[in-house]
């Protein structure tokens, strides 16, 4: 078996990698892309039917069966693999090459508007374009939930589910030892062995991310008691971070699966015990330098600041991509930990846009969003949280003073963030127009996600009655 990643000679054309691969008995190639909502597609092709001549042209694929993009009269779209994306595939029994790739109208032959890779990659062009800055970086902190079994029943008559966890509370009353020395609610953050009984699972995880070339900085057990963890990768390009972002939920969800777990990214899963956010830190630079370190508050330049303020105004909007879903919304609560006021602060944890205070060198220096979580599209995610910043350098949008009590106490009024999906979504209706510069969102597009997420989200969320409802109506 190869190294997971090839070497960077093998990665020069599309000639080179397929001789790499066939020189290691790799059997298949792998298209990957991802549809409206984020989730990963694919089509596997035998590695004797594929030649350079086929990669440099791409693969047809039907765009009509895709969620969120063509109508059947339009269906014909192609993948055009990026080869510099590729690893082998750790999970699949026989050598496969796994490529993600863009998306392409073949009548035209332009990238497809609708592809949300494709909006990264225009969102990184639009950067250089506007002098502003030549890189973003991003780094997100995906949190997730290990479970050892989910049931769920959603009919005409019955709706339920039922989760369990090897550290779940509930089982303190379980007949095998292993369940005992169980994180309380809400306390499970930084525990070690026995109470922390998902390390290996943890590092299992780190191993096989490192492998597939995405450094993992730290990993560790998260405050929910009910097994939640989080793993930190280390900072990257705009495009390059979404992309790795895809790879990492992957892996994690097959790493569990192949221990007969479940990982799940919904940013509330549990009743009672902390959800899963996504937190976002983000920085500019030009020409290798930084160009948020300055002498205006908490270390920052005034381009920070003024990035921020573009975050915090147009954060509505925003939060139809960052946060969106119906489950969303069960987190950001006021009144509880998640941060859902819309100032920003040092070091304070309650606000919404948070300035990192480990270290006061430049390179260092960078701004974190928290109110995001880790069912993000980040093709969609992160060039809007950009595109807002941009704004905000651009019109020097002024943040407003920074918030210094802790905001969970509710003793500040401040602005917050929608109450729920379909809020988010009337906001991005209304407030859009800064998504639409240098054509990095379509309007179609915004007005395709808005509909998909209505009829199929909050709608179908809305429509169903909820089992609490029996407990507060019946007998009403």
């Amino acid at each position: 078996m190869p190294d997971y990643r090839p070497p960077s000679s093998a990665l020069e054309s599309p000639a080179a990698l397929l001789a790499w691969a066939k020189e290691n008995d790799v059997v298949e190639l792998d298209a990957r892309f991802v549809d409206l909502r984020g989730m990963p597609q694919h089509a596997t092709f035998p590695l004797a039917m594929v030649d350079a001549d086929d990669i440099e042209a791409g693969f047809g694929f039907d765009g009509s069966s895709i969620q969120g993009f063509q109508d059947i009269n339009e269906s014909d779209m192609l993948l055009m693999p990026d080869i510099s994306t590729t690893y082998i595939d750790p999970f699949y029994k026989y050598p496969t090459l796994a490529i993600k790739c863009d998306i392409v109208d073949p009548v035209n032959g332009k990238a497809y508007a609708n592809d949300p890779r494709g909006i990264a990659k225009r969102a990184e062009a639009y950067l250089k374009a506007s002098g502003i800055a030549d890189t973003a970086y991003f780094g997100p902190e995906a949190e997730f939930f290990v479970f050892t079994n989910v049931q769920y029943v959603n009919s005409i008559n019955e709706s339920s589910f039922k989760v369990d966890s090897h550290e779940g509370l509930w089982n303190t009353n379980s007949p095998d030892p292993s369940m005992n020395y169980l994180n309380r609610l809400k306390e499970g953050y930084f525990p070690l062995p026995p109470n922390d009984k998902i390390h290996d699972l943890r590092t299992e995880i780190s191993l096989l991310l490192a492998d597939i070339g995405i450094e993992v900085e730290m990993h560790h057990h998260e405050v929910g008691g009910a097994a939640q963890a989080e793993i930190d990768i280390r900072f990257d390009t705009l495009l390059s971070m979404s992309d790795k972002l895809i790879d990492f939920k992957y892996i994690v969800k097959n790493v569990a699966a192949k221990n007969g777990l479940i990982a799940t990214f919904m940013p509330k899963p549990l009743f009672g015990d902390n959800g899963s956010g996504m937190h976002v830190h983000q920085s500019l630079w030009q020409d290798g330098k930084p160009l948020f370190g300055g002498d205006k508050y908490a270390d920052l330049s005034q381009m920070a600041l003024w990035y921020i303020g573009g975050v915090l105004k147009h954060a509505p909007a925003l939060i139809a991509f960052t946060n969106p879903t119906t489950n969303s919304f069960r987190r950001l609560v006021p009144g509880y930990e998640a941060p859902v006021n819309l100032v920003y602060s040092a070091r304070n944890r309650s606000a919404a846009v948070r300035i990192p205070m480990y270290s006061s060198n430049p390179k260092a220096k960078r701004i974190e969003t928290r109110w995001p979580d880790p069912l993000a599209n980040p093709y969609q995610a992160f060039p809007a949280l950009l595109m807002a910043g941009l704004d905000g350098i651009k019109n020097k949008i002024d943040p407003g003073d920074p918030a210094s009590t802790d905001l969970f106490e509710g003793k500040v009024e401040t602005p917050l963030v929608p109450g729920s999906l379909r809020a988010a979504l009337e906001a991005l209706a209304e407030d859009n127009d800064f998504l639409l510069e240098g054509d990095v969102f379509t309007k179609d597009y915004i007005d395709s996600y808005i509909d998909y997420k209505l009829v199929h989200d909050a709608d179908a969320v809305a429509m169903r009655p909820h089992p609490i409802e029996f407990d507060l109506y019946l007998d009403a």
